[in-house]
């Protein structure tokens, strides 16, 4: 049976950034908007769908 330990580490106290920001997310979908009407093969069309999904999730400015 294994047993569980605790995580330890040292953390920096400055604070995280996200990942991207609401304004990266926003130039992110337009260059995939951007593919898809470069790109006419499936590929085009899923990058089309994945900036469509993404756009939904960012906030409005």
């Amino acid at each position: 049976m294994e047993t569980c330990e605790p995580v330890t580490g040292d953390y920096p106290d400055e604070p995280r950034l996200p990942l991207l920001t609401a304004a990266e997310a926003r130039e992110t979908v337009g260059y995939m908007s951007l593919l898809e009407t470069l790109d006419l093969t499936p590929r085009g069309a899923a990058a089309g769908q994945l900036a469509a999904d993404l756009a939904r999730r960012i906030p409005a400015p």
